[in-house]
This record gives structure tokens, sequence and C-alpha cells, in this order.
């Protein structure tokens, strides 16, 4: 902290008062490529993420810098357009149009940015970003009485219409609404929510980064999505009662439409998101009743839907997971986030920890050509200011 105090004042000068908060990033236990479809995903916060250090002007110009790029914004509150030269910028204009759209007040700031999330890894670094500038919006200037699902609406609708990913709505409510210890289960198609305590006893949640950057603007990602848009589309083409969301059907309900979607592809594609949404379920009571063989079980299932139906994993995710449940001490393992890259979970043994890192560090860089990361994180609480002499 007393680095980036220092940083900041070399960027923009030591005169008014200084501000921080901190905003986390994301893993989901379970349940993905569902929130678009309006399913049940089951994340939760982590205990790193991205800090930001402000300072209020008296002008409507918001400057941007961070520690983890060399590019540096300015803004003008009454220009906030995309610019592809503003890269990373882009996402924190975003929540600021979406906002003064929606009404709120806004003032020019000074900002320093600094995350510790692997850019690409799908850790909801972007995620983090919006919900932290909308944060600090609603503290600095709208005197904290913007409720926080509302910002976390706002980060998500900057996102989908500003920057033009069709993100659902999961990474931001989970960086904005997460508990310390506890997941999240979240009905996407209602915001309806509730906390689950994660005791795991001997084992822990493994991060695993196959160090293969994801963009997901450049992914398939919006590809999937417009195949599970065709698919509600050709379903409610049979329906007299129209459904809002592919998750309101269940499989037995699926075997009626099958014929009519005809479509292989949409068929596999369909079929993940609907089984996925049932894992979520079995997940969460798995982890409430202390099953963690069970809860393990449905990790790997969710890992080879998403490899064999939605079809977003590849070699790298595909050799973490795969090689991590031949690991003593691992009950189960998936790729986490939007996939093509990016990061895996595993569920380990704590006395394993170590030999398994060590195993498929081996197993995968003879495979991949270079090495995968791991990371230790606990489950951390959702975007705040924090107190700048604890912080």
């Amino acid at each position: 902290m007393e680095a980036l105090l220092k940083s900041f004042k070399d960027i923009y000068g030591d005169k008014e008062e200084i501000r921080v908060f901190q905003s986390p990033g994301r893993v989901n236990l379970i349940g993905e490529h569902i929130d678009y479809n309006g399913g049940l995903v089951f994340p939760c916060a982590l205990d790193f993420g991205t800090i930001a250090i402000v300072r209020k002007r008296e002008d409507s110009i918001v400057n941007l810098a961070s520690t983890n790029f060399d590019l540096k914004v300015e803004v003008d509150l009454n220009d906030l357009v995309y610019k592809e030269l503003d890269d990373w910028a882009n996402y924190p204009k975003g929540v600021m149009k979406v906002m003064r759209d929606h009404g709120y007040t806004l003032g020019g700031m000074d900002i320093l940015i600094s995350g510790n999330i692997p850019n690409g890894a799908g850790l909801s670094s972007s995620a983090s970003l919006e919900v932290l500038i909308g944060e600090i919006i609603n503290v600095i200037f709208n005197k904290s009485s913007i409720d926080m699902v509302e910002i976390v609406k706002m980060s998500q609708e900057a996102e989908n219409k500003f920057v033009g990913v069709n993100c659902g709505i999961m990474d931001q409510f989970a960086v904005g609404m997460g508990k310390s210890k506890k997941a999240i289960l979240l009905n996407c198609a209602t915001l309806e929510y509730k906390y689950a305590d994660v005791e795991l006893g001997d084992y822990k949640i493994v991060l695993m980064n196959t160090n293969k950057r994801r963009a997901l603007n450049e992914s398939k990602y919006n590809e999937r999505r417009a195949e599970c848009d065709k698919v509600l589309e050709i379903i409610n083409s049979k329906r007299d009662n129209k459904i809002e969301n592919l998750c309101d059907l269940s499989m037995q309900e699926l075997e009626i439409y099958k014929s009519s979607i005809q479509d292989e592809i949409l068929i596999k594609r369909v079929t993940h998101v609907i089984g996925e949404n049932e894992r979520v379920k079995d997940a969460f009571e798995a982890l409430n009743e202390g099953k963690l063989n069970k809860f393990g079980e449905l990790l790997t299932e969710s890992h080879n839907s998403l490899r064999d139906l939605y079809e977003v994993t590849g070699i790298e995710l595909d050799t973490l997971a795969e090689e991590a449940i031949k690991i003593h001490g691992c009950l189960g393992a998936r790729m986490t986030g939007a996939g093509f890259g990016g990061c895996a979970i595993a569920l380990v043994k704590l006395e394993n920890e170590e030999e398994f890192i060590a195993k498929l560090t081996e197993v995968y860089t003879k495979k991949i050509g270079y090495a995968p990361s791991f990371y230790s994180s606990g489950i951390g609480n959702g975007a705040c200011e924090l107190n700048l002499v604890n912080a």
C-alpha cells in the first residue's frame, strides 16, 4: 500500500484527501455458461482483486492510470464514448456513462488502479474493475445511497452495451455481493440469492491457471450465446406458453423438442445448459450436507459437459482438469469461467496440495510446453471502501 500511495503521488501530486477502495476477483464453483440462460450459478468472491486509490477533483475530468498497464487515459465526463485506443480504460468509462445515464451524480477524479488478478485468467478482472468504479462513484458522489445490486446491474450493462461483451450478471454479482467464507447460490433470471457456508474441512479449492490468456470479446463466447438464443427461439415457436430462458426447461421437457431443434450442435448446447443447472442444485445440497465426494464428482461432470457438449475448454483446460483427478487427494476438477483458456479449479486434500501441484505442473508442462500457475485464495468480501489506516 505504501508503494501504491507513492505511485499515486508521483503521478498526480500530493494534494487533497486520498481514499482507497477494493474489489475482489471471483471464481465460480459450478454453473458455467448458464447465467445468460437464466440458470443457477454458485460463485464466490476471492480474497484478492483490484485496489483503487482515488482523489476527488473539482472539474469534469477523470484521470485513469494503472500499475498493470503503461496506458494512462484522461476522460471528460461530458464525452464518454468507447475508444479502442483507450483499451482497459473503456471498462471504467462504460460504468461512468451508464451511471450518468441512470441519473446518478458523477464528478472528476484522479484514480490509480492496481490489480493482482491475472489478466485473461477468467477470474473476472473486468467485473472487479467495473464494480470497483461503481462503488467509488456511489460512495464519493452519491453518499452510499445506491444499492449494491443496482451497481452490479449497471456494471453488467456497461460491459454489454459499452464494451460489447454479452456477459451474464454472475461475475459482477459475485464481485459486488461476495461475503467472506461464503458462496452465493444465485438465480440469474430473478436475482434471488442465498449464501452457503463453504466448509471444506481437510480439503481446499486450488486455483489452476493454464497461462493461456483468454480475451472474452475475442473468444467464441458471443457465438455460444447466439446458439442458445436460437434454441430458445425454436422451442418457443412450438409452445403456447413461451419460456423466458432455457433453464426454465427440465431435461424431460427437452426430449419433446429435440426433433424440432434438429441441429446436433444446438442440441448439445442446450443439453449442457439444462444439465449444468441441475448440477448446481445438487452441488449446493452436497456442500451444505458436507458430502465433499459428491461435490467433487459434480465438478468433474461439469467439466466433461463443458468439454463435450458446450465445447469451450481446449487442450490446456482439459489437461489440467483430466490430469488433476488422477492425482491422489483430488476429489474433482473443472474449468471455471468462460473457458477457451484461463483457469480451472480442483478440490484437493490439504495434506496432498504440495504433491498435487508438483505432479500436475510436471505433466502439464510436458504436454503443453509451458508451466501452469497455482493460486492460494480464501473466500473474501465484495467491493467496498477501505480504511486507509488499515488498508
